[in-house]
């Protein structure tokens, strides 16, 4: 279970990875991204960064690849931002949170559809 001060750290890290992503980071390839949620561990030692990638799924495969070569910028970054004493190791993951949802939903429709 997180504690408060960790689940803050989350979102001021989603709020700042999320801005550095889109104002500083010069690499097309990663393209439109919405950065969705971040895990932060116990020791706050280590950050897996939840992303949805706008378009096909190549785009997304390539933009998850841009994010995770320019992680050691994006986290020199978040270092200046952030008042902490270590900055977490990043890593940028696919968030696939609608693609379930979605897949639930198709699923409830076809059970619906089959006892009428």
């Amino acid at each position: 279970m997180s504690s408060i001060k960790q689940k803050r750290l989350e979102s001021i890290i989603r709020k700042d990875v999320s801005d550095i992503v889109q104002f500083d980071l010069k690499d097309p390839k990663v393209g439109f991204v919405t950065i969705t949620d971040v895990w932060v561990s116990n020791d706050h030692s280590y950050a897996k960064v939840y992303c949805q990638f706008l378009g096909k799924e190549e785009r997304a495969e390539a933009g998850l690849k841009a994010l995770n070569r320019a992680k050691g910028f994006i986290r020199s970054e978040l270092s200046q931002r952030l008042d902490i004493r270590r900055t977490p190791e990043l890593t940028f993951v696919k968030d696939e949170t609608e693609e379930k949802g979605r897949r639930i939903d198709e699923i409830i429709e076809e059970i619906h559809s089959k006892e009428e």
